[in-house]
């Protein structure tokens, strides 16, 4: 959701500011470690009640989020390895963070906020599923209105203004907000896909035959492509 000048515009300060980290022992990946170690501290934070520290925290955290890319950038470190951790580190993120507020809303004997904690759980990782399965297929899936830097907005917004309406009202919201919110973002993504297969699927009926192939082989080449669009991992 956020736009493209916006996020341009984030990493090339990201890139200053660790550009005198270059040459340092520092890696990319100790950032993302780091950044995980901090999230941690911030769902413990989170599970006894501290919900304004915890916003702080998870704030900071969302730094490293940001400092491990540019740092790759900056060094010339950028591996596949490196993003395959990044991806990773990030779903055991958003898990610690959900699991801080499940503890703490339970310790409230509360109802409605749990479910929606695990909605938007069940949600943020199908919103990272749909994607990554996407792409592995050779499909473009890049859309959607709550993708991980609006979900760490939305969650550390809701901590910071909870103390000061009171009553948890504006975090239940922030919950409302991502559990509709990545769920509808995962759904957007499917479509998206979909849509690229009805194309894909046109632009193969619509080639011509190769010499010698009759109209029995000309369906054969949708066979796989159908079979890529229903098989499940």
């Amino acid at each position: 959701m956020f736009t493209q000048k916006f996020q341009a515009w984030v990493r090339k300060w990201a890139e200053r500011l660790v550009s005198v980290f270059r040459d340092s022992p520092l890696t990319p990946n100790m950032l993302t470690l780091f950044g995980l170690v901090i999230t941690g501290a911030g769902a413990a934070a989170l599970a006894v009640g501290h919900l304004t520290i915890a916003g702080f925290i998870l704030w900071f955290a969302g730094l490293f989020d940001i400092l491990d890319g540019a740092l790759a950038r900056a060094s010339g470190k950028v591996y596949p390895y490196g993003a395959f951790l990044d991806s990773t580190v990030d779903r055991y993120s958003e898990g610690l963070v959900y699991l801080g507020l499940l503890v703490f809303f339970l310790g409230q004997h509360q109802t409605v906020q749990p479910v929606l904690i695990l909605l938007a759980l069940a949600g943020s990782f199908l919103v990272s599923y749909v994607r990554a399965r996407a792409q592995s297929l050779g499909f473009t899936c890049e859309v959607g209105i709550l993708a991980r830097p609006e979900r760490v907005v939305i969650i550390v917004a809701g901590l910071l203004l909870d103390g000061i309406v009171g009553h948890h009202v504006v975090l239940t919201l922030a919950l409302v907000i991502l559990a509709v919110g990545t769920n509808f973002t995962a759904v957007q993504r499917i479509w998206v896909v979909w849509q690229q297969n009805r194309a894909m699927l046109r632009a193969q009926r619509r080639r011509p035959l190769p010499a010698g192939a009759d109209e029995a082989g000309a369906a054969t080449p949708t066979q796989p492509a159908k079979r890529r669009f229903f098989e499940t991992p």
